[in-house]
């Protein structure tokens, strides 16, 4: 990437030579152009939020950045990006949105999300230590700013204004108000399940911003609840848990079960844990924020049960879906299931049919299929 601080050479994480998606994009390129040409300080406190890949604080590593992030991927691939690029370790302070917020920002630069939830936290979280002199920009592709980003930007901080677009991205320019009369902040959200679930009917559900489907149950995971395999006082992982409530009916129904959240964001992995407690369950249960199943040993699981994302950011791919499958197969015991609930459509029972060598149809309904593979 081209840079006004040079040109590092920057990755995703897990690093793919097979991979044709770029670790930044224009809107990234847009505002570090616009740092340098309009001379904003930078000696202050930087922070950038929802850096994505890490693009934006290996630019400007230079001026000792603060990187916050709800993502481990992004995490990871920063700390590799910032050593290709040979910063310093300690240069770049990474924090995650479960961290404490800071007591004081200069520069604040914000990669908008695909959640508009995570945005509302994020602002609100940081705002206390937003000063009026405090320089608040930032930046996305004009397809992810809506009127309702710059809602967000004007209620929580202050008067608002968009640039022009340029590559079909767009900056976002705020003046902070100390005065303005801020909002409370309605995260984590918490609601009740509905019956006829399962275990888990008339638990209780913690979700923290970001995490899909905040105040209600998706219809996937309603539909897999019907469907879930007994535990038998087994290992069992949770894998991409987000709110942790398919985990959670699992040991809700046998307490004897281990049950092992996994989660790459810091914010799904905040909310299994909460909504575990919230519900009194008894068992043993680990909470890990990560790549998958990297780091559990192989052939200690028995039982894996997920439903793959099919999106990063903007982009549609079965990269992570593939990931997750592979983890499971190798973390899996001889004899070892993995059951996954996913839109017809995807295809996943291929992809099973290509890893272990078996998939069978558990259960399925217009819009979605439950399947199970076993590990021979």
């Amino acid at each position: 990437m081209t840079t006004p601080w040079g040109e590092p050479a920057l990755t995703r994480f897990p690093e793919d030579p097979r991979d044709s998606l770029r670790a930044w994009d224009a809107s990234d390129a847009y505002l570090l152009r616009h740092l340098a040409e309009e001379r904003v300080p930078l000696d202050g406190t930087v922070v950038v939020v929802g850096d994505r890949w890490g693009a934006l604080v290996t630019a400007l590593a230079a001026h000792r950045p603060v990187q916050i992030t709800d993502s481990h991927l992004a995490q990871e691939a920063t700390r590799a990006n910032l050593a290709r690029a040979g910063v310093e370790p300690g240069a770049v302070r990474l924090l995650t949105t479960q961290d404490p917020p800071l007591e004081r920002i200069d520069v604040l630069l914000v990669r908008v999300p695909k959640s508009l939830a995570l945005l509302e936290d994020q602002l609100l979280r940081l705002a206390p230590a937003v000063h009026a002199g405090t320089v608040v920009v930032g930046t996305g592709m004009v397809k992810e700013i809506h009127t309702s980003t710059l809602t967000l930007f004007e209620r929580i901080l202050g008067p608002t204004r968009t640039s022009l677009a340029e590559k079909k991205a767009r900056l976002i320019f705020c003046a902070p108000d100390p005065a303005l009369e801020r909002p409370g902040n309605p995260w984590p959200y918490v609601y009740t399940l509905p019956d006829g679930i399962g275990p888990a009917a008339g638990g209780t559900v913690v979700n923290h911003a970001g995490v899909f489907c905040a105040d209600r149950l998706d219809i996937g995971t309603r539909f897999f609840l019907h469907h879930l395999p007994e535990a038998r006082g087994r290992r069992v992982v949770d894998l991409g848990c987000g709110n942790g409530v398919v985990g959670t009916s699992v040991a809700l129904a046998d307490p004897d079960a281990e049950v092992l959240f996994v989660d790459e964001s810091f914010q799904a992995v905040a909310s299994a844990e909460a909504t575990y407690k919230a519900n009194g369950v008894a068992g043993h249960a680990e909470f890990r924020v990560g790549d998958g199943l990297a780091g559990v040993p192989s052939g200690s699981v028995d039982l894996v049960l997920n439903n793959p994302p099919f999106h990063s950011h903007q982009a549609t791919t079965d990269a992570t879906a593939w990931r997750m499958f592979t983890g499971a197969r190798r973390a899996l015991r001889p004899g070892g299931e993995l059951w996954v609930i996913g839109n017809r459509h995807l295809g996943y029972h291929v992809k099973l049919r290509k890893l272990f060598g078996n998939s069978r149809l558990v259960a399925s309904d217009p819009k979605f299929v439950v399947l199970k593979a076993v590990k021979r």
